[in-house]
C-alpha cells in the first residue's frame, strides 16, 4: 500500500475490508505500548542538566525539526549551554554516538547522520548535535565533549529510556489525532493518555485560528498554538537568498518527501507560485539520481523556472542535484503564535529550577 493510502486511511473512521486485521495488529500494538510503558516508568537514565523533549503522539510530520531549531535557538541566545540529541533517523551512523555539528562546523553528511538532524546542524550556531540511537549516550557525549546542560531531545516523547524534564507535545491542528485509532490502523503512537505525561501541548500550522478555539485532552496541561512562517526562498548551489515575493507568478515545479506534504504544497499556493507541477514521496523518502533527473527533465519539459522543495528534502538530494542550478528550498521559521511569553516562561522556569541544583 502506498504512503498516502495510509495516511487517508489513518484521517478516515468507517470499516474496510482492511479494518478487522488492521484493528486487531492495532490492539496487540496497543498492549505492548502499555506494558513497556509500565515497565519503564521512571526507570529512566537522567542526564547532568535540564532536559526538554520536542515530541507528538502521531506519526507523520508536527514539525518537530522547525520547532527544535526554533528552541535551540533561543536557548542558546537566553545563555544556556544548549546541545540538540536525535536518534539520527535514517542516516547510517553505527557509532554509539556521533558528532554531526560541534556548533561551528557540520562534521557529518545527512546520509550518516540522518536528515533531519543535518538540517538542525546546518541551521543552527554554537549548538552542538549528537546522533544515538541511546539519547543518553548521546547527550553524556555532549555534556563531556562541549559542557552542555540544556539538551534538547528530537522526537522524543516516546523515548522513556531518558529522564525529561520537560515534555512538549506537538499536535497537527488540522488534524490532531487523527481516526482516533493506534497504529497501523490510525496514526497514533501510543494510546492518547500517554499525553498526561506532557507539560505543554503546542498545536502546529495553526494558521489564523483563534486561540479560543484549542482545547487540551488532558486537563490542566497548558496549551499553546503556533505556525510555520515561510521565511525565504534559498538557491543553495549558488548562495542566493531572496525574499518570498520572489516565488510570485514563477512557473514551478515542486516536491516534497516530509510527513504533510500537502502542507508544503499550499504555501507555494499561498505565496503565488504558479505549481505546474508537484509530486509527494514518502515521508524519509530515500531519493534516487534517477528521481532527481526525472524532476529536473520534467521542469525542462514544462519550462518552469525553478524546481523547488523543502530544506529537509534537499539535505537529502543535495549530492545529486550538484549540476542543477535552479533548485531551491523554502525556508519555514516555527513561530508560537499565542502565549510567547508564558510558553517561554515555563521552559525556563523549569530549567533554572533545575540547573541551580547541580
Amino acid at each position: 500500500m502506498l504512503r498516502t493510502d495510509w495516511s487517508r486511511m489513518h484521517e478516515t473512521g468507517g470499516f474496510h475490508l482492511y479494518t478487522l486485521p488492521l484493528a486487531l495488529i492495532s490492539c496487540l500494538y496497543g498492549i505492548g505500548v502499555r506494558i513497556r510503558n509500565t515497565i519503564l516508568e521512571d526507570r529512566g537514565k537522567g542526564l547532568p542538566g535540564f532536559v526538554l523533549s520536542v515530541g507528538n503522539i502521531t506519526a507523520g510530520g508536527t514539525g518537530k525539526t522547525p520547532a527544535v531549531i526554533m528552541l535551540a535557538r533561543w536557548a542558546e541566545t537566553s545563555g544556556y549551554n544548549v546541545a540538540v540529541l536525535s536518534r539520527g533517523y535514517g542516516g547510517k551512523n553505527n557509532r554509539d554516538a556521533a558528532v554531526v555539528s560541534d556548533g561551528k562546523t557540520i562534521l557529518l553528511s545527512p546520509e550518516i547522520s540522518g536528515d533531519e538532524p543535518w538540517l538542525m546542524a546546518s541551521s543552527l550556531d554554537n549548538v552542538p548535535v549528537i546522533v544515538s540511537r541511546k539519547r543518553y549516550l548521546a547527550g553524556m557525549e555532549a555534556k563531556n565533549r562541549f559542557g552542555c546542560n540544556f539538551f534538547i531531545l528530537d522526537d522524543g516523547f516516546q523515548h522513556i529510556h531518558l529522564k525529561r524534564d520537560m515534555d512538549i507535545v506537538l499536535v497537527d491542528e488540522k488534524s490532531p489525532f487523527g481516526n482516533g485509532h493506534l497504529l497501523p490502523w490510525g496514526p497514533l503512537r501510543e494510546p492518547l493518555s500517554g499525553l498526561k505525561r506532557a507539560d505543554a501541548l503546542v498545536f502546529t500550522r495553526a494558521g489564523g485560528t483563534s486561540s479560543n478555539d484549542f482545547r487540551s485532552p488532558v486537563k490542566d496541561t497548558p496549551v499553546f498554538s503556533s505556525d510555520h512562517v515561510p521565511a525565504g526562498i534559498i538557491f543553495p548551489l549558488i548562495n542566493e537568498k531572496h525574499d518570498l515575493s520572489f516565488i510570485n507568478g514563477k512557473r514551478v515545479v515542486a516536491f516534497s518527501g516530509i510527513g504533510r506534504p500537502s502542507s508544503f504544497k499550499k504555501t507555494l499556493l499561498d505565496l503565488g507560485a504558479n505549481l505546474v507541477s508537484f509530486k509527494a514521496f514518502g515521508d524519509h523518502y530515500p531519493f534516487s539520481e534517477r528521481d532527481v533527473t526525472e524532476l529536473e527533465e520534467e521542469r525542462r519539459n514544462l519550462r518552469a523556472d525553478m524546481l523547488i522543495t523543502t530544506e529537509k528534502d534537499w539535505a537529502r538530494i543535495r549530492r545529486m542535484a550538484s549540476g542543477i542550478a535552479p533548485i531551491a528550498c523554502l525556508r519555514i521559521n516555527f513561530v508560537i503564535k499565542t502565549g510567547q511569553k508564558e510558553f517561554f516562561n515555563i521552559i525556563k522556569n523549569k530549567a533554572d529550577s533545575i540547573l541551580r541544583r547541580i
